[in-house]
């Protein structure tokens, strides 16, 4: 999908966070945006293509004209992960299996203990429905609740009153529901809640979640996913199920709630994207996840930093180096034949540089092997492979 879409295809999709779109105007007066997500691309493809079925994987860079804060992996250029599964199949076998990728990621970069929050869209339509607030305002409401994560209840009780002018009693109402979360058995009590389970959108919901918890019981990874109220999602296109996967810092050992340091993966189920762009609103029911990977690297960078562990940042196998001066062309042509061998190769670009620069180097580098060619090399028509850590030296 191309990096610039008309800004129309973009708008009405992110809820609050369209402000966050980079817009564009270019020289015919046709306004671009830059891709937010890479999930709104995807559902224009679908329906452009008229593709009903599909499996797929993207890693690219969006854009979000967001505050960046570097130290916690938030810029404004990013690449995301996506995987996602478009299709009309049984219900939450495929949503089963994006928490079960999610899982097996984070538990194969052994970032640590985590845990996968997950809702669903029509269960907080529900809450909010018995609880008096007028459907128009029920994506505003959730973008509030969306920020439970971040802020204390009292905070966004108070924005949910003054701000979406919602009143308290019902605001009241809400906050004895979102500040749930558990698992199976949360599910069956909600399913038995006299008002809650009177209300058609939240008891499919709720049943779908059953499911969902079942399967997920198989797959062997309910230890780390939590049915969470307060998630909500701020992003206008989620239809059903939705997730986020949070890392947990477990701050001292008096601390009997694990604290969560941030965001590192979310998804849902968005039904009716494909619809949106189809010419006649045909329907594709889509599920996908998002891997933010700068979050990733930002942490894993600065463990590595706290440990003093050292990583390599080249592949580089061999170091072509020369002991004397006037050699360049010995090491320009023994470097060619292991280029042209596929062997993946480096030298430092200087005329004669000291043996020991060129050692040194690869200790740097940890570059693990050094090729030297010096003049009795040559007239033995030999070289000296070099192994950099140990220092052993063979002739070949």
């Amino acid at each position: 999908s191309p990096l610039a879409s008309p800004q129309e295809t973009l708008t009405g999709k992110y809820g609050e966070d369209t402000k966050l779109i980079y817009e564009l105007q270019d020289q015919g007066g046709e306004l671009l945006a830059l891709r937010y997500d890479l999930t709104v691309p995807f559902a224009r493809y679908l329906a452009m293509n008229k593709i009903t079925n599909m499996k797929r994987y993207h890693v690219a860079k969006v854009y979000r004209r967001d505050n960046p804060a570097t130290t916690r992996g938030r810029y404004r250029e990013f690449y995301q992960c996506d995987f996602d599964i478009a299709g009309q199949f049984d219900p939450m076998i495929p949503d089963a299996e994006c928490l079960k990728i999610v899982h097996e990621i984070l538990s194969d970069l052994q970032l640590g203990d985590f845990l996968i929050k997950v809702n669903d869209r029509r269960i907080l339509n529900g809450v909010f429905a018995i609880c008096g607030i007028p459907e128009s305002k029920f994506i505003s409401t959730c973008s509030t609740v969306d920020k439970l994560d971040k802020m204390p209840w009292k905070e966004v009780k108070s924005e949910m009153v003054g701000e979406k002018g919602l009143s308290p009693e019902a605001v009241d109402h809400i906050g004895e529901y979102v500040q749930l979360h558990g698992g199976l058995d949360l599910i069956e009590r909600l399913l038995q809640d006299p008002k809650l389970s009177q209300n058609k959108l939240a008891k499919e919901g709720l049943g779908d979640m059953k499911l969902l918890f079942e399967y997920l019981t198989l797959f062997g990874i309910t230890g780390q996913i939590s049915f969470d109220l307060s998630l909500a999602r701020g992003l206008d296109y989620y239809t059903g199920v939705i997730f986020e996967a949070v890392l947990l810092q477990q701050e001292n050992d008096h601390v009997e709630e694990p604290v969560s340091i941030g965001s590192v993966a979310g998804g849902g189920r968005y039904d009716g994207l494909v619809g949106m762009f189809d010419p006649k609103g045909r329907k594709v029911p889509c599920v996908g996840v998002s891997i933010g990977i700068e979050r990733i690297f930002s942490i894993l960078e600065q463990r590595a930093k706290a440990s003093g562990e050292k990583f390599r940042t080249t592949e580089t196998q061999v170091l072509v180096a020369t002991p004397q001066k006037r050699l360049l062309a010995a090491r320009l042509k023994l470097i060619s034949e292991l280029w042209d061998a596929g062997i993946k190769a480096e030298m430092l670009y200087k005329k004669d540089p000291k043996l020991l620069k060129q050692l040194q180097y690869c200790e740097d580098t940890g570059i693990p092997l050094a090729a030297i060619v010096g003049e009795q090399e040559l007239t033995d028509g030999v070289v000296k492979l070099r192994n950099v850590a140990t220092r052993e030296e063979v002739r070949m």
